[in-house]
């Protein structure tokens, strides 16, 4: 039997490039507009591209039913904004996030943002196992900044600042960068991500 994902549709982002690159992995994928859904998702995947207020709107009323799956050790996988949205909060609004992770997203301190174009993710996560080369693409004006730096699996440099880029907690992963758009090295990382739910079942 393929992972059964639940892909959430909060009206930001394109859904279709990590639609079909899960699927492309061998995952049967549903999206989702109605969050109260999540209390029977086998595996949650929270997409990237969008403001962190607006990404929360639809998630606030199911906040705490949410947080008490990813808790209870439901595998997830949160790109980009949908990693932002795993922290307490954000600079970039005023709505509280989901606060599985304790800490706050920051903005990046470079002179050039966004920072957009592939770079290189430091990682020894077993999610990277088979990943050539580590190169991955990324499009963010901000980054997660967590109070324990435990949480951090993953970093990146750009323009001489080394940011956290990669963060699990739990069985919930999120990723400021995006696999669905990295080739070869983003296809070896979510079908390392399916595996690794599907053990989870």
């Amino acid at each position: 039997m393929p992972l059964k994902v639940t892909l959430t549709d909060y009206g930001v982002g394109n859904l279709y490039s990590i639609r079909r690159s899960l699927e492309n992995c061998g995952a049967e994928v549903s999206v989702i507009t109605d969050m109260s859904e999540l209390a029977d998702a086998e595996c949650m995947v929270f997409p990237g591209v969008g403001a962190f207020d607006k990404t929360m709107e639809r998630l606030l009323p199911y906040r705490e039913m949410i947080l008490s799956r990813l808790e209870a050790g439901v595998p997830a996988l949160g790109v980009c904004i949908g990693m932002q949205i795993m922290f307490e909060g954000s600079d970039e609004g005023k709505s509280p996030g989901l606060g599985l992770i304790g800490g706050r997203v920051v903005p990046l301190e470079a002179k050039v943002v966004p920072h957009m174009g592939w770079n290189q993710v430091d990682s020894d996560d077993p999610l990277m196992e088979g990943v050539v080369d580590n190169n991955f693409y990324f499009v963010h004006s901000f980054h997660g900044s967590p109070v324990d730096p435990g949480m951090t699996i993953g970093t990146t440099e750009y323009e001489g600042t080394t940011f956290p880029s990669f963060f699990r907690r739990y069985n919930a992963y999120g990723t400021q960068f995006h696999p669905e758009k990295s080739s070869l090295s983003g296809r070896r990382f979510l079908e390392n991500f399916i595996a690794f739910a599907e053990e989870q079942a």
